[in-house]
């Protein structure tokens, strides 16, 4: 019987089948970080058990770090109680813990890849709903909650209903200017925020085959947010030369046996998806959003509709809290801050293109901008390859890594009522901070909007 990537990740996980209930997965990596986990291992201490696989989990403390002055004890009390009990829990459990100052800290979907611990064909889990980020790898990860993490630990196991599939088409050369970012909004944009709720996706076609690593990262880190289970992208060359000398991939004779088995990592020719959906990758422009879910967004170059697929109470609810109204450009508003990072935009790919574009030009005096890479390591290659200089002399400052502005759960929020070009993945109301108001884009347009104090389309000033 032919199967899709999906279906032959899946099924050779299952551990047992429950007759008209969820199958039982084996889970190859688990993430942990500071926020989901303390609970989880409570209830692991409570009823006297251990963590199964300590190998098998990695922590990193991420969600709720500063991003500055890491060096100095963190202020926040709640922060650094459970920063300081993840490290507790992590020695108790003989797991590997990076805090705060290790090499390898950053945001859990950032480290992961760069250390080669995220691979094709393995099944992954975080509590954190962007873990769908490391399907960009072929693998099948997705976000659990906190009695999920518990039953990880204890078990390296996860009960779970199969997902129905959706393949996502897009064939063809994107214009210029366009980024992964946008392709992922367009998407969204297309489906709405809840259009494959119930699905695991898998994104197939000459755009994403075209596509770095890094891209396809973000592409799947926004599965989640038109509703999907999680996103996949079958492995091939350019992924395997991603992960080749990284840590903790493969080396020797077991390179090649996994490059063997990676390579029938993908769909049959004749295999068949519940949902399919066919794009043209020349109908894709920078995107932008105006509302308070990812699916409220459009070219950058047009006008904010008149309805959208949300009902009409909501929809107008949206407006009034952006403080927008229906046929308004979205090009030339006034913008107060800008955001480059998260697990979906802090990769040095995205630090490259955003400094590409600020080369040369100053940053707009009304604009606070928070340049946060996701990882330590990310803020090494900043500083080794010029980034760092080319970021200064355009008058912008680099933070520490961790999650930062994109949840608020730190000390970077923004402001009420201000407005925010983020390069992150929720532009909910209160994402960034209770009052916030984000416009999600990509690291073009943030770049562009930094210089200008207002949304501009990198088109113009390229």
């Amino acid at each position: 019987m032919a199967k899709t990537l999906f279906d032959k990740v899946w099924d050779s996980h299952v551990i047992e089948k429950i007759k008209d209930g969820p199958d039982v997965l084996f889970i190859d990596r688990h993430f942990i970080h500071e926020v989901t986990s303390p609970v989880a291992f409570v209830g692991l201490k409570n009823r006297g058990l251990k963590v199964m696989f300590p190998d098998k989990t990695y922590a990193t403390a991420d969600h709720n770090t500063p991003t500055l002055n890491q060096h100095l004890p963190i202020k926040d009390k709640l922060s650094a109680m459970q920063v300081k009990a993840l490290e507790k829990n992590c020695i108790e459990h003989g797991i590997d813990f990076w805090g705060l100052g290790h090499v390898k800290n950053g945001i859990v979907h950032v480290i992961g890849p760069e250390n080669g611990i995220t691979q094709p064909g393995l099944t992954i889990v975080c509590g954190d709903s962007h873990t769908s980020t490391h399907g960009a790898f072929g693998a099948i990860a997705f976000g659990i909650g906190t009695s999920e993490v518990e039953m990880v630990l204890a078990c390296q196991s996860i009960m779970q209903q199969k997902p129905l599939k959706m393949r996502i088409n897009i064939d063809g050369y994107l214009n210029s200017h366009v980024t992964p970012k946008d392709v992922a909004i367009y998407i969204i944009s297309k489906l709405s925020s809840s259009g494959a709720t119930g699905y695991f996706v898998e994104y197939s076609g000459e755009v994403f085959k075209n596509m770095s690593m890094e891209g396809r990262m973000t592409v799947c880190n926004l599965s989640i947010e038109m509703g999907a289970r999680g996103g996949m992208i079958a492995p091939d060359d350019k992924t395997f030369e991603y992960i080749k000398g990284r840590e903790y991939a493969p080396k020797g004779d077991d390179w090649k046996k996994a490059q063997s088995y990676w390579r029938s990592l993908k769909t049959d020719n004749d295999a068949i998806f519940d949902k399919e959906f066919n794009f043209k990758a020349s109908d894709i422009e920078p995107m932008i959003t105006y509302g308070t879910n990812p699916g409220m967004a459009i070219p950058i170059s047009k006008s904010i509709p008149s309805s959208n697929s949300d009902s009409e109470s909501s929809y107008q609810k949206a407006l009034d809290y952006m403080e927008f109204k229906e046929g308004e450009m979205m090009i030339g508003k006034k913008i107060d801050y800008v955001f480059l990072g998260s697990c979906t935009n802090g990769r040095i790919e995205d630090f490259r293109t955003f400094a590409s574009l600020i080369k040369g030009r100053r940053k707009s005096d009304n604009v606070d901008a928070w340049l946060v890479p996701g990882s330590h390591k990310v803020l090494k290659s900043i500083k080794d390859e010029g980034i760092l200089d080319v970021l200064t002399n355009s008058g912008f400052k680099l933070r520490e890594p961790g999650c930062s502005a994109c949840l608020a759960m730190n000390d970077d929020k923004i402001p009420k009522g201000k407005y925010a070009v983020s390069t992150t993945n929720r532009n909910f109301e209160g994402r960034q901070g209770p009052g916030a108001r984000t416009l999600l884009a990509s690291p073009l347009v943030a770049a562009a909007s930094a210089i200008t104090g207002k949304i501009t389309d990198p088109r113009e000033i390229i």
